[in-house]
């Protein structure tokens, strides 16, 4: 089943969430959810998807970059993104560290309850992060890269927080104008271009 999801401007979006004790995991209610969050973040097409996405605020969220969303990158693009494939899987109440030993990263960010618009996101180049998996198992997990970009990403809407509060505000553009105005151009080149 797709569930909707909600857009910028939507309390949920702005609230904090609750945790999940592994009782809750583990009933049919919250996996039932992940099922259906998950055909619903595959059928938008994204790469991570949080349960306040669909109304829900709670710190569960799904993740999967698949392969074929590559296909459109080429090995240089991919290689500057750091970008590789992210099997599916579950991150329920996360604790996050950032892990800036390498700096930041920089790129263009979108987000499934900002549809149609992208910005240039800062965002730590690896991290640690502790949850729990859909078993209610512990699980640790050491990201860098576009992973940890998505991880963010997602730990972020568990703290009512969209990627717009992070951007650079200079950089805020439909993503129509990204394909035709950036598409093949370095971070380097549009943070100049940008004056960022």
């Amino acid at each position: 089943m797709r569930l909707k999801i909600v857009q910028v401007g939507e309390q949920v979006l702005r609230e904090p969430t609750r945790s999940l004790s592994s009782e809750e995991i583990r009933s049919e209610s919250i996996q039932l959810l992940i099922e259906f969050m998950r055909e619903t973040m595959q059928d938008a097409p994204g790469v991570g998807l949080a349960a306040p996405q669909v109304g829900v605020p709670i710190q569960l969220a799904v993740i999967e970059d698949r392969e074929e969303y590559h296909r459109n990158l080429t090995a240089e693009q991919l290689k500057e993104r750091e970008r590789k494939p992210v099997p599916f899987h579950v991150i329920i109440n996360p604790t996050i560290t950032l892990l800036e030993r390498d700096g930041k990263a920089e790129f263009f960010e979108g987000c499934l309850s900002m549809a149609g618009y992208t910005a240039i996101v800062p965002r730590a180049r690896h991290v640690r992060v502790e949850c729990q998996d859909h078993k209610a198992h512990p699980r640790t997990i050491n990201a860098s890269g576009w992973y940890a970009r998505i991880l963010q990403h997602e730990i972020d809407h568990m703290h009512g927080m969209i990627y717009t509060d992070r951007m650079h505000p200079r950089s805020l553009m439909t993503v129509d104008n990204v394909q035709r105005y950036w598409k093949d151009k370095s971070i380097q080149e549009m943070r100049a271009s940008l004056k960022l």
